[in-house]
């Protein structure tokens, strides 16, 4: 099966080599969607062997994994890879992820936080923004999961088609999940552990993704 790693970036210089040097050996390919940075990211990927997309303007992390994923689907992936461009994320952690949907025939594979190592994880992480992402996706999905947020994610291309990315900000890891349930897609959980190198998603921004998310309601 072709797996493709799709890796949204922007302003990822200092990261992104290394990130695309420890998935390489565990990909087929790797799709890197420049989000119109404004340091050295697109430059430095030039000669590494990886499908470079561009976006003329900053468009946030859901638009530039929905141009990875329509690029992957149209070039024969099979199974499609999420993975951050920051570094934070544990290469060895796609072994865990694939291997459910080839062995087991399961549809997505989410990652989860909580079911590794959970000390890992900032305190105002677990106890406010976890809990707050938690409310959120079981209001308006009745969904429940131990990791609320994780981005890193394998999807098997018939389950990616009916995972459309509307929610261009950070809101589209809720999309996801929301679309999950409402398409009855098979899921699974599988441990993965996080190096926080800088503290990630604030408060506040739990509180711009739930207003995304009511809008999008409203509209829809």
């Amino acid at each position: 099966m072709k797996v493709v790693c799709v890796i949204p970036a922007y302003n990822e210089e200092h990261n992104i080599l290394q990130v695309i040097r420890d998935v390489k050996p565990l990909v087929n390919e790797i799709v890197v969607v420049d989000d119109n940075s404004t340091d050295n990211t697109k430059n430095i990927l030039r000669g590494e062997g990886v499908i470079l997309l561009h976006h003329i303007i900053n468009r946030g992390q859901g638009a530039a994994l929905e141009t990875g994923d329509k690029y992957a689907i149209d070039n024969g992936a099979d199974i499609v890879i999420h993975f951050d461009a920051d570094g934070q994320f544990n290469a060895n952690d796609i072994k865990k992820l694939v291997e459910p949907i080839i062995n087991d025939d399961y549809e997505i594979v989410l990652g989860s936080r909580m079911l590794g190592d959970r000390k890992a994880i900032p305190p105002i992480k677990r106890f406010f923004i976890f809990p707050l992402a938690h409310l959120a996706n079981y209001v308006f999905w009745k969904a429940r999961l131990t990791d609320p947020q994780c981005g890193l994610r394998a999807i098997k291309k018939d389950a990616l088609t009916k995972i459309i990315i509307e929610q261009d900000k950070m809101a589209h890891t809720s999309e996801i999940i929301g679309k999950i349930f409402s398409n009855n897609l098979k899921y699974k959980e599988v441990p993965v552990n996080v190096i926080y190198k800088e503290f990630g998603q604030s408060f506040s921004g739990g509180f711009k993704i739930l207003k995304d998310l009511v809008l999008a309601k409203f509209i829809n």
